[in-house]
């Protein structure tokens, strides 16, 4: 940077803040003006660019304690005055280079902080629009491609039958308008549904909204991975000879099930294919059977449980307990 220019421009001012403002309050004027007149949110504005470079090269100096300094001292000094570059020789005085010396490193527009003011951005403010700084003698300040929007969240509670089936819903928007939402079949609880186009707006266009899919209980299903459980009560007889029986499926049908003589309460049998389909598999169907207990018998079915008793007489269901139980 010339250094007339160091007199001709009030840095402080260009930023808006106090002479003895802070570090902290430098910075945080720099990153509201920065956005507000950074060339890809100003495309084709001439004044918004020349305040960009203006502030860019106000924030080189006043960021950097030594060079602040100087430019204080300078100020304090050159006043109103103007001094013509050039050593001994031109018109006998001593150019304003020569009266600091070595307080300037020269060259290219660059300062000691060592990042270009010409209209770039401060490593350290690279967050505010993403982008890539080039090297030095690459010509380019600042470089950015353009940015997708960011997402959007949103969280949507759907029926059990919604989550087996597929189902659409509608979210609205706080301008009222309202947003159509596809739940494929078989989503889970929790999973997310991604609309594209519909969150927020950038330059290489719109983000998506990604929406969390919550779902109702059920009080007979119950949902294991692509599995579905269910229990399914059975008489003593059925449980001890052995039967077929129907079972409800999602689907509105009933299949029959065999359940082998001898199978005890809290067997699974599994029923292939009847349990949660959708695009990439399709889960079974898990009959947990719970063999029932009458709480009231007749007298006929009593007789026939003492005589069942009689005919078993001996055959100890708890031999061996205690040894397992042993530590």
């Amino acid at each position: 940077m010339a250094s007339q220019d160091w007199v001709d421009k009030d840095f402080y001012k260009i930023l808006g803040v106090a002479k003895d403002a802070s570090d902290a309050d430098i910075k945080k004027a720099y990153r509201k003006l920065a956005r507000q007149h950074h060339p890809d949110t100003n495309a084709g504005n001439v004044a918004s660019e020349k305040k960009f470079k203006d502030i860019s090269e106000a924030y080189s100096v006043l960021s950097d304690p030594d060079e602040r300094q100087q430019y204080d001292a300078i100020r304090a000094m050159g006043g109103g005055a103007r001094f013509a570059p050039g050593g001994a020789g031109a018109g006998g005085g001593a150019g304003f280079e020569d009266l600091f010396g070595g307080l300037f490193t020269g060259g290219g527009g660059r300062h000691s902080g060592g990042y270009s003011t010409s209209g770039g951005i401060p490593p350290e403010f690279a967050d505010l629009f993403g982008g890539q700084f080039g090297g030095p003698g690459s010509g380019a300040g600042f470089q950015r491609a353009p940015q997708k929007g960011a997402d959007r969240t949103a969280t949507t509670t759907i029926s059990f039958a919604g989550s087996i089936r597929g189902t659409t819903i509608g979210l609205r928007e706080p301008d009222g308008d309202v947003i159509d939402v596809r739940v494929p079949a078989g989503i889970k609880d929790g999973q997310k549904v991604r609309v594209r186009g519909k969150g927020q707006y950038g330059p290489a266009g719109n983000g998506d909204l990604m929406v969390t899919v919550n779902v109702k209980g059920h009080d007979f299903y119950t949902r294991d991975g692509d599995n579905l459980r269910i229990h399914v009560p059975v008489t003593f007889p059925e449980a001890a000879l052995g039967a077929d029986i129907e079972v409800p499926t999602i689907d509105g049908e009933k299949v029959k099930v065999r359940v082998p003589a001898g199978t005890p309460s809290g067997r699974t049998l599994r029923v292939k294919g009847r349990g949660v389909k959708h695009a990439k598999a399709t889960g079974d169907l898990l009959v947990t059977i719970d063999v029932v207990v009458p709480q009231k018998l007749t007298k006929e079915a009593e007789e026939a449980v003492k005589a069942f008793a009689a005919a078993t007489d001996g055959h100890d269901v708890r031999a061996g307990l205690a040894a397992k139980a042993r530590l």
